[in-house]
């Protein structure tokens, strides 16, 4: 549950932060008319992201059991490859992210209400449809019913509260600190949903090694249905018996991407100041 809350108060804290940007400056350089376009195109962002979460948590539940495990070991993968763009790519543009939207925003309202519509819509659709996504393979991977989903819609909860409070002024904390460390513990989660998604695959037989001798079994001591068996489960999508594929593909995804992610940008050396003739 800690780990969708996680996902649901990250992703959901970026899309409040875009949300946050876009009203106050509109409400800064006095253009409250351009408001109802921009609510107008959150609301559709909104609105087509519950509706894709749906559609992913219904249509796949028509299909056949190895046509399920096919779809949601896919959806996993990209669901992984999308977050670990969005986490590299906001911890290199959120500084400069307040003022992108600022252009963005004074080109739209300089174009018409369409544009403000499809502006507002954009910025916060992508994070919306990412969110969807990823959430619904996690809780896939977690497969505890409907713990995982009052963990994401809490995370979200919580993500629109700190929102508003930005927005009001009365909350600030230190958003480069707070995006690498959620960034960080969002690897590690997004590592065992990339597993699952490969232990799909295999049940789906579209990739190999579901018969095979497990890379270890320590069921006994860590059962799944044990509070901390459940725990490991919800916060890092553990299991006690994986294949090795899976062990593989884990730790090949986890080690290097955390090092990149956690990696100190070097900044390039001064050069000496020239003395004065």
């Amino acid at each position: 549950m800690f780990g969708n809350y996680l996902i649901g108060l990250r992703e959901g804290l970026e899309a409040s932060l875009v949300v946050c940007i876009l009203i106050a400056y509109l409400v800064k350089t006095e253009r409250r008319e351009a408001l109802p376009p921009v609510w107008t195109g959150i609301g559709v962002a909104v609105g087509l992201s519950m509706a894709f979460g749906a559609l992913l948590t219904y249509g796949s539940s028509q299909l056949t059991f190895q046509a399920q495990e096919a779809l949601g070991g896919s959806l996993s993968i990209i669901a992984v490859g999308l977050v670990t763009w969005m986490v590299f790519w906001m911890r290199r543009t959120a500084r400069h992210l307040k003022a992108e939207l600022h252009g963005r925003l004074d080109a739209a309202v300089a174009t018409g209400t369409l544009a403000l519509v499809l502006t507002a819509f954009l910025a916060v659709g992508r994070e919306g449809l990412e969110t969807a996504l990823f959430i619904w393979a996690a809780v896939q991977a977690t497969s505890d019913g409907i713990r995982p989903l009052v963990g994401a819609g809490l995370g979200l909860l919580t993500a629109v509260v700190l929102g508003w409070l930005f927005y009001r002024g009365a909350l600030k904390i230190n958003l480069a600190k707070f995006f690498t460390w959620t960034g960080a513990m969002l690897v590690v989660v997004a590592a065992g949903v990339l597993a699952y998604g490969v232990h799909d695959l295999q049940e789906a037989a579209i990739l190999p090694g579901i018969n095979a001798k497990r890379a270890f079994d320590i069921s006994s001591t860590i059962p799944q249905d044990s509070w901390y068996g459940t725990l490991l489960k919800g916060v890092f999508n553990f299991q006690p018996d994986p294949t090795k594929l899976q062990v593989w593909v884990w730790a090949l995804y986890l080690v290097p991407t955390l090092y990149l992610f956690l990696r100190q940008q070097k900044t390039p050396p001064r050069p000496a100041p020239v003395p004065a003739a």
